[in-house]
């Protein structure tokens, strides 16, 4: 069988979950990989048939997106030509976690296209969402990566086809215990407004990770890094809980090593809204913004809140068959 894995790689999760998942299909037939989009920090550490730069959105510095450095890096004549010369006819099956260009390749060809991935959860309507749905955002997670056949993921198994996360080897494997420090990633905010909020919480050692810094910077309580994947892993494998964004893979893995968590949201991310709306029917805080509270409301969370327990079993291998399996029927 020829398979074709195409991955979004906005943000790290999608090229994170990737590495566990190649194996597994390797283990079916000649995998072909496609990557699209320009914001992962994390190496996928497999050779790539097909690079793309697809659509992809930039990390602003206060909470949200960058919609304008977003919108100047949209080359459409440029991405109408890769759906067009994307060999989706070569695969007997083509894989893809939220990637537009050979989903879109699939849908021009009329051919079958799987998607596996946590966007993918949003096509059952038993997935939470916010108070406030928005249509359009409803519109677009449908439809800008369109498959005639899905398997999502998310924090609970809320339809048939919904998984529980898969947890990384590294995170799986992970040696957890507790130090006095909390591990900090939110990409959205600038690196000024996250030590000003947190550096007079004297009460723990704050471990921020950074986009935007090449060497380490240590002022009293806080220390100021370069995100990187292993050292990401370790500081909250070691750490008395974590506070990051509305994502839905740094979540997993914190809840999966038993680490209590704060989630901030990105600005306007509809996704992350509804994953917020998912973290809070489990019972962890959800902060809408950093903003005059924020300090106050950090110092309550380190007081008051405790882990929420989960299971997450492994159960990549089982999925993998599960899609193979499928595909090969429906051929048939």
């Amino acid at each position: 069988m020829k398979i074709l894995y195409a991955i979004q790689c906005t943000g790290n999760g999608h090229v994170s979950r990737a590495r566990d998942v190649i194996p597994h299909l390797m283990n079916h037939g000649e995998v072909d990989l496609l990557l699209s989009g320009k914001q992962s920090d994390v190496s996928l550490m497999y050779s790539v048939r097909f690079r793309k730069d697809g659509l992809t959105f930039t990390f602003g510095k206060k909470g949200g997106i960058d919609f304008f450095d977003s919108i100047i890096n949209i080359h459409p004549f440029k991405l109408i030509r890769d759906i067009r010369s994307c060999p989706v006819e070569n695969y007997d099956l083509v894989l893809n976690d939220f990637e537009p260009i050979s989903a879109w390749a699939c849908k021009r060809r009329h051919m079958r296209c799987t998607a596996l991935s946590h966007q993918s959860s949003f096509f059952s309507e038993k997935t939470p969402r916010p108070e406030k749905i928005s249509s359009i955002a409803e519109f677009i997670l449908r439809h800008y990566a369109p498959a005639t056949d899905w398997f999502g993921f998310h924090f609970q198994p809320y339809d048939e086809n919904i998984f529980t996360p898969v947890i990384r080897s590294a995170a799986r494997h992970a040696l957890i215990h507790e130090q006095d420090h909390i591990a900090v990633y939110l990409p959205s905010y600038d690196d000024a407004t996250i030590i000003n909020h947190l550096k007079p919480l004297k009460q723990v050692r704050w471990e921020i990770f950074s986009k935007r810094v090449d060497h380490v910077f240590i002022d009293g309580n806080i220390s100021l890094c370069r995100v990187n994947d292993a050292a990401f892993i370790q500081s909250v494998a070691t750490s008395c809980g974590v506070l990051t964004g509305g994502g839905f893979e740094t979540p997993s893995e914190v809840l999966y090593m038993g680490k209590k968590l704060l989630s901030v949201p990105m600005t306007n991310q509809y996704e992350q809204l509804c994953n917020s709306a998912a973290l809070k029917q489990m019972g962890v805080r959800v902060l809408k913004k950093i903003d005059d509270h924020f300090t106050s409301e950090v110092h309550d969370w380190l007081m008051n809140d405790e882990a929420v327990k989960v299971i997450y079993p492994d159960q990549t291998a089982e999925i993998i068959s599960k899609i193979v399996l499928s595909a090969v029927k429906k051929v048939a």
